[in-house]
């Protein structure tokens, strides 16, 4: 269903991940019609995108779809809508994420100040976890408030959009139906009339 017909290079699949082809409006448009037009009911849709927001607001890079899936399970939410839902972080809303939730979960600790930290000297240490440690730790710690907020904002959004969506699809199926039904009427009142 999603795979392409030629498959890319993985240089290619880098290079579209950090900046698709379509261009980021085109592909952030296709993405929430794809959210949109999912089955199931707007409050299920909408737990699951919510779950993977707020899975994007955490530090920990790689698990956020199993994380939004295992929480979209818990509160019986949409388990595709939660994968969908992770887009929230994207190479462009992780700076900005990443800094807030290291302020905040700084805030909250009670800590201050951001230590130094040489990536290339923390990443080649045999110290790395240590080294990682106390950036991950208020990462963590101010990624619940505002996943929490950030989850709550996704979940009013996308309800509300998904209910419209799905009652404009509905009358439209309804006008449908109602369109073949009187056409139907009249050509069988037309053979009627030539019997």
């Amino acid at each position: 269903m999603f795979r392409r017909r030629v498959e890319l290079h993985p240089l290619q699949k880098l290079r579209e991940s950090l900046w698709p082809r379509i261009g980021w409006v085109r592909a952030s448009k296709y993405v929430w019609r794809r959210v949109w037009r999912l089955t199931g009911s707007p409050h299920t849709i909408a737990v699951g995108v919510a779950a993977g927001a707020f899975t994007a607001f955490t530090p920990f890079l790689g698990f956020h779809i199993m994380m939004a899936i295992v929480i979209a399970w818990v509160l019986r939410g949409n388990l595709i809508a939660a994968a969908f839902g992770t887009l929230v972080g994207n190479p462009l809303s992780y700076p900005p994420i990443w800094i807030a939730t290291y302020d905040l979960g700084n805030r909250i600790l009670g800590m201050s100040g951001r230590p130094h930290v040489n990536l290339a000297e923390t990443l080649m240490s045999h110290k790395a976890f240590d080294m990682i440690l106390p950036v991950l730790v208020p990462m963590a710690v101010g990624s619940l408030p505002l996943g929490i907020a950030g989850a709550l904002v996704t979940y009013f959004i996308v309800k509300t959009a998904v209910a419209a969506y799905q009652l404009r699809r509905r009358e439209q199926l309804e006008a449908r139906v109602l369109t073949r039904m009187t056409e139907r009427d009249a050509m069988s009142d037309e053979n009627d009339e030539q019997e």
